[in-house]
């Protein structure tokens, strides 16, 4: 069985089967109160109608046809797109009562994932999530992070300086050691970290190979995960390394927990606070209990660090292209911070175009640009459309990011957009990056301080320009979330300080 796709499947069905699909689905009484959207071929749908490696622009263009709300299908999948935030708000937070749950993603059990809270169905197994998350996310908890947070962000910089090739791997490895530190108080202390690579390497087999396409295909033909590994063009061989990667990800920060615990030296964190609170000395304690805590952690890991580096890769594609925003950036931060320190989070208030840049990093190009899909409990109806239970619901973030009546010329890079006419930060928060209802990041804030404070530091002492000669090609990272490959730049330090001497300003600046 070579090169399967699904339109290499749909050929192999028998007449009589898609017959029977065909006229099923049309003899609905629901079929026509559908919301609009392009004429789906038998079976197979819109499979031709959207790109699939950026849905995301297929659905944005629908939204000049068919409006804010677009029905599509493919194998027989109820797909819903909403391009708006109005929509989005309506359903997804005014109706979360039926709107939380998330479709059956074949992807996340075949690749290891049914740890990650993010893709998990509405249920008991999530609620466990969501009270593990409330002790460590909520909001006097998050700001005391800040200063662990502004630490890692300060040792980022020399490595910057001394391999500056190598951006892309102090982001992550920058990302990394704080969501390790504040789950596990693990310290990530080089790029090799046995942990750290086995995390990367599940995350990108799964975010590259486990497309909606494949999601579909799977979902429609479960036999499909029962083939050898050796079939090509199913990524089958790549799910049984993702597992067991995953499998590193889950037990070995959880054990350095447990070790730690035992000898004595346990510090707060996340995975440790969370056993002490339910009052478990062993595994066999309580073991589902055991099982929550590692995955709940395992996904934090996954869901920040990819975030994480992958917006501060926007953010430097965006002040590589836009020097005079970059310029006006520092220079609110010279006359704030001067040139005997770095910035800290004392600095917030008083850099408010800092603030505004960063939510144009997130609005001029969003890590995920179509939303982990909701699913609907029952049946509905909105505005005369009807809305069959179990439909995958998919946020257009990038349709409400790029909407041009709110964002005008919203493929430029302008943070003026985020700042009323005082130069005060204005109202527009775009908490619609992070997700709707039930479903929003539960670790918004943290992120956005991790985020903050690295572009902070970097633009203190940073500037970020093109090759000299040369206009680099940027490519993009296709599949569950979209990002800038690593591409040729230069971060120019502004001052003349080695690396030694960066290090003894670090020091000096560290609270």
């Amino acid at each position: 069985m070579m090169g399967l796709s699904i339109q290499g499947v749909a050929l192999a069905i028998g007449p009589s089967l898609l017959a029977f699909l065909v006229i099923a689905r049309w003899m609905s009484p629901y079929k026509r109160r559908l919301p609009p959207g392009p004429t789906p071929i038998p079976f197979l749908g819109n499979v031709f109608d959207i790109k699939a490696d950026a849905p995301w622009i297929s659905y944005t263009k629908m939204r000049e046809t068919y409006g804010d709300i677009v029905y599509t299908s493919a194998l027989g999948m109820d797909i819903i797109a909403l391009n708006s935030e109005e929509v989005a708000n309506e359903l997804l937070d005014g109706r979360s009562q039926i709107y939380s749950d998330r479709p059956y993603i074949a992807t996340i059990d075949l690749f290891g994932w049914d740890c990650a809270t993010a893709l998990m169905r509405y249920g008991a197994r999530f609620k466990i999530h969501e009270r593990l998350y409330h002790q460590v996310f909520r909001p006097e908890a998050t700001i005391s992070y800040r200063p662990k947070q502004i630490q890692k962000a300060y040792e980022m910089l020399p490595c910057i300086l001394e391999n500056p090739a190598d951006y892309a791997g102090h982001f992550e490895a920058f990302a990394a050691s704080i969501v390790m530190s504040l789950m596990y108080d693990y310290d990530v202390t080089s790029h090799d970290d046995v942990i750290v690579n086995a995390a990367k390497r599940a995350l990108d087999l799964f975010l590259r190979v486990a497309t909606p396409e494949k999601t579909a295909l799977f979902a429609a033909f479960p036999i499909l995960m029962k083939l050898p590994s050796w079939v090509p063009g199913l990524g089958l061989k790549d799910a049984i390394l993702s597992k067991e990667y995953v499998k590193v990800l889950l037990d070995m920060p959880y054990d350095y927990v447990i070790s730690n615990r035992a000898n004595g030296t346990a510090q707060a964190c996340m995975v440790s606070d969370a056993l002490e609170r339910y009052e478990i000395l062993q595994d066999t304690d309580n073991p589902e209990m055991v099982t929550e805590i590692k995955a709940s952690a395992a996904a934090v890991y996954a869901a920040s660090v990819e975030t994480t580096g992958s917006y501060l890769l926007i953010f430097t594609l965006a002040m590589m292209n836009n020097p005079e925003v970059q310029e006006r950036a520092q220079s609110e931060i010279d006359n704030v911070v001067g040139f005997d320190r770095l910035p800290n989070f004392d600095d917030l208030p008083a850099l408010p175009y800092i603030g505004a840049l960063l939510r144009e990093v997130k609005r001029w190009h969003p890590v995920a640009p179509l939303a982990a899909p909701h699913s609907n409990m029952e049946d509905d109806f909105y505005k005369g459309y009807f809305i069959p239970k179990g439909a995958s619901i998919l946020p257009n973030v990038w349709a409400m990011a790029h909407n041009p009546e709110k964002y005008p010329e919203p493929e430029s890079f302008h943070p003026d957009r985020f700042l009323n006419p005082d130069g005060t930060l204005n109202d527009d928060t775009m908490p619609w990056i992070f997700g709707f209802g039930r479903r929003r990041c539960p670790g918004r804030d943290i992120g956005d301080a991790s985020i903050w404070c690295a572009i902070t530091c970097i633009l203190a002492t940073f500037t970020i320009k093109k090759p000299i000669g040369q206009e680099p090609q940027i490519k993009w990272a296709s599949g569950l979330t979209s990002y800038p490959l690593p591409f040729p730049c230069r971060f120019v330090p502004r001052t003349a300080h080695d690396a030694q001497g960066l290090r003894r300003l670090v020091q000096s600046s560290l609270p």
